[in-house]
């Protein structure tokens, strides 16, 4: 009853992105409530005390929906001013759909414009085909949609970038630098940067950067003359 009472309470859109009745759970002998995040396959859970001042702080919470959701979610549920229309609104149609296009029908302000740009017959086959078999006899599965997928991507090329960083950089022996110079088909010309050391008594090559020549030259040729 005591729950009850409090979630009347909790009406920031931060809470849409949640579960709407958190659980209950001691951990160290503190009682505190746990939001359990609503977003497909994940299962992060967010933690708040009851004996804390700031036991009503949704800041953990609002940290986890911009990782997870993206700021342009967070911006339309916030936009919806209440936790009910944010969960009705933005957050039904991202679970439903991938898209927060209907929050932007209701709420957005100013002059909203789309891309209308259609997708070519080859992208057109293969999303309809790689969807078809990825929810062939399973129509629940989700499958996220391209932004998702590029944001995850961005945030795994990120952490990866810093760990090869600090793995680079607290390495005790000699390390090998190495560069590679082609033509593509397209007659565009590429460099690449590698790294060659031993880690745990195994040879290790690595990929550093990939940048392209803006100009190629040629070298030149001496000529003798008699």
């Amino acid at each position: 009853m005591a729950t009850e009472r409090l979630m009347k309470d909790w009406v920031s859109p931060i809470y849409a992105f949640f579960h709407p009745t958190p659980a209950i759970e001691y951990h160290d002998q503190r009682r505190c409530h746990v939001f359990k995040c609503a977003a497909h396959g994940c299962n992060h859970k967010v933690r708040r005390y009851l004996d804390k001042k700031d036991a009503k702080s949704t800041s953990n919470m609002r940290k986890h929906v911009k990782s997870c959701w993206g700021d342009a979610a967070l911006q339309a549920a916030v936009d919806c001013g209440n936790t009910k229309a944010a969960r009705d609104g933005p957050i039904k149609s991202l679970l439903e759909t991938g898209s927060i296009k209907a929050s932007f029908d209701r709420k957005g302000k100013g002059k909203i414009t789309y891309s209308h740009r259609q997708h070519t017959r080859a992208e057109s086959r293969c999303d309809r085909g790689f969807i078809s078999l990825m929810k062939t006899g399973r129509p629940e599965y989700y499958i996220p949609t391209p932004k998702t997928v590029a944001r995850d991507v961005r945030l795994v090329f990120v952490k990866s970038r810093r760990r090869i960083a600090k793995m680079l950089q607290d390495y005790t022996g000699k390390l090998n630098f190495a560069t590679d110079a082609w033509t593509s088909p397209n007659h565009r010309a590429y460099v690449a940067v590698s790294v060659h050391l031993e880690h745990e008594g195994q040879p290790l090559s690595m990929i550093l950067d990939i940048v392209e020549v803006s100009k190629t030259y040629l070298p030149l040729t001496s000529y003798s003359h008699n």
